[in-house]
């Protein structure tokens, strides 16, 4: 079979490199194009320092920067000086802790270094000004001009042309797919274009018809004149032997260039860059990528630069510039096809840290079907029609510029811009005194002021221990509160956010079929959980489906992502709609919950009326809803869906009548705690496409004897090595948030996934992938800002095992 006509727009670091993952495959009829000369085309690529620090909490993104420091290690393009992280406060300090820890969990080595090691190590700092370092041998330099003249030449001995001073002035398509770009030198017919424009993304996709949330921004970069200490050291070959430095708290890294020193900075004022503005010409001296360097800005940097590093006292800045480069809303990379030009892909907003990784990716993507690293972190579609407004990308890029090196708690929030996204409810949530934490522009009560009081009517076992000042953070002790309440009498809890599909016509059933593990060939009324895999047999989503008429359903989805997957699989005569936005959802869970709703209503709220897992059509105080009795939380209750036109409505009725029975609202932090208490995997976190149903405890819902579905075949003989545990700390009091490694005798094993404090079981909860040989009982030990803490691998679920109290 032919191999498909690609053409990548953009010959810098990602291009070069997703060229030669093509032709490795076999993928070998791959023209390259850029506006710029070749080899040094004037991009991103062309003046990037090249630092590649791994360690990331993104454990996709640690994967990829590790790929591309093992490729540029086989190229002879990289310099593997190692990495230090320097910490001049305490604060930073403890967060290097926990930065050894995302390093251990996800393979790294590295370790922490008092500043004794740091001065042996990097002999130009100050000690005095030190509280040590993370150490981390296999980071480095790479020679990224040099990486893409080699695989140029590589990719090209298979059959891949590059073309400069090409400018791609269209994107051209038929009937919603690509056909080929247009450029001054003439068409390229192409089955397959990639965007791997960097800074000029916007542009291209401008083309295509594509919005591509990414902002230019430029970034300070300066040259030292010779440093006394450095001369001699390096040759213009082996141009650096210290360490790769940063120092984080004034925004800044340090790097050797021979006898000198280039010290980049994010320490400014954020510089959004216009590209139309931009003199595309490049010559020995210029490029458009390199701005003018602004000394003004750089100033309070060189200040602090010569605070750290004393020598530099003895020099002064040489040259300088300001440096193009691309931030998007979430400061993730944007990779995957377009929705609506079909074969149009991007792989943009990718710096040289991660770009023979997720090139890599793109390649398997676009050859194998799925990737072996999960993408879902970076994928293009991640983000919602509201994250995608130029105002929104301008705003939020630019605070990702200035927040690049800040500590930041996993919890927390955006300040601006808020309130893009509200439910119905929110004026009485906010009348409720609803602390909001915001996620793809919803507004999300995590709990309630107005439920301070209880705190003090729950019996004394069930208040939890105070938390570190960490785990504190974006956390309140009225959780335990909401908790209580929602196991012990009745709580409202706000799901519109969660969002949902609605999939009809005919030939539905069959779609959902094929895309699904799950038997849905049941009843109207029927609701079943189920998954979506990649053809490698990884969670790609999963998702609950209602059967509403025989040729409707409604979809409950993770996101984007899972829409533009139905989308893009739907045969014809199949509709996919989003409903999100013109639906609402209360949760009414607790084992009063029939006590509260069944007088509102003529249909039947019992037991045997609407059993577990059924959906009904209702009316509640008169509101049409639909009912689904299902509960994330593990009690007895109904997901209640309306139009949004009806949600205050509905929500006032219920409020009024749940007053007798003390009804509340509850929030995310306690949905959280009693979710694991229950078992309840959250894809994205605890599973992804890295992992099988089996390995990650959901079996239950793949059938493969119901025919043929995405994924079916590759799930045959499938040997768990790993399994997704559930462990509780023995201290009873160290509240871990996720990402933490886990030992298993004393060797770095897996590691967390979710985690909270279970209300209900009096002890904290975390999830972990580890060994399929750490069976229940287990001891292990879990590592929380440098310190060992115990923990056992317990049966699962903790709370209601029997399933009694949801089906009462």
């Amino acid at each position: 079979m032919p191999s498909p006509r690609v053409v990548i727009i953009g010959a810098g670091i990602v291009g070069a490199n997703l060229a030669d993952e093509l032709t490795a495959r076999g993928w070998t009829d791959v023209t390259v194009l850029d506006r710029g000369p070749l080899p040094r085309t004037g991009g991103s690529t062309s003046h990037a320092p090249g630092l590649v620090f791994q360690t990331n909490p993104s454990k996709a993104m640690t994967d990829f920067a590790r790929y591309t420091v093992e490729k540029f290690l086989e190229l002879d393009c990289f310099l593997q000086v190692g990495g230090m992280e320097v910490a001049t406060t305490p604060a930073r300090w403890e967060d290097l802790k926990r930065k050894h820890g995302w390093a251990t969990s996800w393979g790294v080595p590295g370790s922490l270094i008092d500043a004794g090691e740091c001065v042996r190590r990097w002999p130009l700092l100050d000690g005095a000004r030190i509280f040590g370092a993370l150490h981390t041998p296999t980071d480095g330099l790479a020679r990224a001009a040099k990486v893409v003249e080699v695989l140029a030449a590589r990719a090209g001995s298979r059959g891949a042309k590059f073309i400069g001073s090409t400018r791609v002035t269209d994107v051209l398509q038929e009937r919603g797919r690509v056909t080929g770009v247009r450029t001054g030198q003439g068409d390229f017919p192409a089955d397959v274009v990639v965007s791997c424009a960097g800074f000029w993304g916007r542009e291209i996709g401008a083309m295509a018809g594509v919005d591509v949330p990414l902002l230019p921004l430029a970034h300070q970069y300066a040259k030292t004149g010779p440093v006394a200490e450095l001369v001699g050291r390096n040759s213009e070959e082996a141009e650096a032997s210290l360490p790769i430095l940063r120092h984080q708290d004034q925004d800044l890294y340090f790097r050797e260039h021979v006898d000198r020193l280039g010290i980049g900075s994010y320490a400014h004022r954020p510089m959004p860059v216009d590209e139309s503005t931009l003199d595309p010409s490049v010559t020995g001296t210029a490029m458009p990528s390199m701005l003018p360097f602004t000394e003004d800005d750089f100033a309070p940097s060189w200040e602090e630069s010569k605070l750290l590093l004393p020598a530099l006292r003895r020099t002064k800045v040489e040259e300088g510039f300001n440096g193009i480069f691309s931030f998007t809303p979430d400061g993730q990379s944007l990779v995957g096809e377009s929705a609506g030009v079909r074969g149009f892909w991007l792989a943009e907003a990718i710096w040289v840290t991660h770009s023979a990784g997720i090139a890599k990716a793109v390649a398997q993507l676009l050859v194998d079907g799925h990737s072996e690293v999960d993408t879902h972190d970076i994928d293009v579609h991640r983000f919602e029609d509201v994250q995608l407004a130029p105002s929104y990308v301008h705003e939020t890029a630019q605070q990702n510029f200035v927040e690049v090196y800040d500590i930041l708690h996993p919890l927390q929030p955006k300040l601006s811009p808020r309130d893009l996204r509200v439910t119905p409810f929110h004026a009485r949530q906010r009348e409720l005194g609803a602390v909001f934490l915001e996620a793809g522009g919803w507004e999300r009560p995590h709990w309630f002021e107005a439920n301070a009081p209880l705190l003090k009517k729950l019996p004394h076992d069930a208040l939890p221990p105070a938390r570190d000042s960490w785990s504190a953070q974006f956390h309140s002790p009225i959780a335990a509160a909401e908790a209580w309440h929602t196991r012990n009498g009745v709580a409202l809890y706000d799901m519109t956010p969660l969002k949902r599909v609605e999939i009809s016509g005919p030939g539905s059933l069959e779609f959902l079929q094929s895309l699904t593990t799950n038997q849905l060939d049941k009843p109207v009324g029927s609701v079943t959980y189920t998954l979506m895999l990649d053809n490698a047999g990884g969670i790609r989503s999963d998702v609950t489906v209602a059967r509403l008429e025989p040729e409707l359903f409604q979809v409950g989805i993770n996101g984007n992502i899972d829409v533009d997957h139905f989308v893009k699989h739907a045969p014809l005569g199949v509709r996919v709609r989003d409903i999100t936005g013109g639906t609402c959802c209360v949760g009414v869970w607790g084992p009063l919950a029939r006590d509260l709703v069944q007088p509102l209503s003529r249909e039947d709220f019992s037991h045997t009326g609407l059993k577990y897992f059924r959906a009904l059509k209702a009316r509640i105080a008169g509101v049409p809803v639909v009912a689904m009795r299902l509960s994330y939380v593990g009690e007895l209750g109904w997901e209640i869906y309306t139009g949004a036109d009806n949600g205050l409505r509905l929500w006032d009725a219920l409020w009024a009548a749940g007053r007798p029975l003390g009804v509340i609202a509850a929030g995310r932090a306690a949905f959280n705690s009693l979710r694991l208490e229950k078992g309840y995997r959250l894809w994205g976190t605890d599973v992804t496409t890295e992992h099988d149903p089996y390995e990650a405890g959901v079996g239950f819902a793949v059938r493969p004897a119901k025919g043929k579905f995405l994924g079916r075949d590759a799930l045959e003989g499938r040997t768990a090595t790993r399994r997704l545990r559930c462990l509780t700390i023995d201290d009873g009091r160290t509240v871990v948030l996720g990402k933490e490694p886990v030992f298993v005798d004393g060797v770095a094993s897996g590691y967390v996934t979710s985690a909270a404090y279970g209300y209900t079981v009096g002890r904290p909860i975390a999830y972990a992938w580890l060994p399929a040989t750490a069976d229940v009982g287990r001891s292990v030990e879990i590592e929380y800002f440098g310190r060992r803490v115990a923990a056992t691998v317990a049966a699962e679920p903790l709370v209601d095992p029997g399933m009694e109290r949801i089906r009462r």
